[in-house]
């Protein structure tokens, strides 16, 4: 792998993304059971190995799994060879888990005009109406 692209995946070819163009917008798109999360992953990991910082958000957890260090598992190895991905290795990327709530991972602190009345009135389960209310609250108050 060249020093200035991160591994991808592998079709006729090896598919490698060259990182200075990485600054591009991207979709990753399938249906389920198509490897969209095993994409994220495998970018999330790549960026990360060449310094870049990822913020992913991950309402789901699927991607958290890259936290921790993986398992050889024999389909894993075999389809590593299959693609001759020859350094093929089991690591934890390295991970902070963000919170809103401050339970389970680095709290997140911000003020109640920086989330604003819609963000505001989702983590509230707001009806229609009493968005509405708290939209007119935040109007007056600015």
């Amino acid at each position: 792998m060249a020093d200035n692209a991160i591994f991808i995946g592998q079709s006729a070819k090896r598919e490698e993304l060259f990182l200075p163009m990485a600054n591009r917008h991207g979709l990753i798109t399938g249906a389920t059971g198509t490897g969209k999360t095993v994409t994220l992953q495998i970018l999330a990991e790549g960026f990360c190995a060449a310094g870049v910082p990822v913020f992913a958000a991950d309402v789901k957890g699927d991607l958290s799994g890259i936290s921790q260090k993986g398992a050889p598992l024999d389909a894993l190895i075999e389809r590593a060879k299959q693609i001759g991905f020859d350094d093929y290795g089991f690591a934890a990327t390295p991970t902070i888990f963000w919170d809103l709530f401050g339970e389970q991972g680095h709290p997140i602190r911000t003020t109640i005009s920086e989330m604003g009345p819609l963000l505001l009135s989702r983590l509230l389960g707001l009806s229609e109406a009493q968005e509405g209310a708290l939209n007119i609250a935040f109007k007056i108050a600015d």
